[in-house]
């Protein structure tokens, strides 16, 4: 188990690499049947029809996916109060049966809470690649994290 990382731990810069994980044509076709129906995530015969030439992954699975492997570095738990959102989520290229993705992630800005001086939020830049280093997503999430002041003060 990690220390905790505070808020006033982060540095502009700080770069973090998950471990990777293999999606399957079964994970694609459940995730996508429960969650996002469109015939290229659900029909592998309409998939091979469609624009993208064969089955592809939910972009929301490709978030699920990516957020997955980022909590399991450890890096904002406990500390964690909470986020406020993602800025410019884009899918680049589609996940697809076979894919073995990993996230980089970058602190990107740290701003300190001007109303509560007990927190600050960490803007990371999060990007996930496919097995040939190809780009699928980016987008940057805004992470709130105690302070160590705060933390000790709870």
């Amino acid at each position: 188990m990690r220390a905790t990382t505070y808020f006033d731990d982060y540095a502009l810069g700080d770069r973090y690499v998950t471990d990777s994980v293999t999606v399957t044509e079964g994970q694609i076709l459940r995730f996508a049947r429960e969650y996002d129906t469109q015939l290229f995530h659900t029909n592998v015969a309409a998939a091979d029809e469609s624009h993208f030439g064969g089955l592809i992954g939910s972009g929301f699975q490709t978030l699920n996916l990516s957020f997955a492997l980022f909590f399991k570095l450890q890096l904002v738990q406990p500390a964690a109060v909470g986020g406020a959102g993602i800025d410019g989520l884009r899918w680049r290229k589609p996940l697809r049966p076979g894919d073995t993705i990993h996230v980089e992630c970058e602190v990107i800005d740290l701003v300190p809470s001007a109303s509560r001086p007990d927190r600050g939020t960490v803007r990371m830049r999060h990007d996930t690649f496919n097995q040939d280093g190809d780009v699928i997503m980016t987008l940057e999430c805004l992470h709130i994290l105690q302070t160590r002041a705060g933390a000790a003060a709870s």
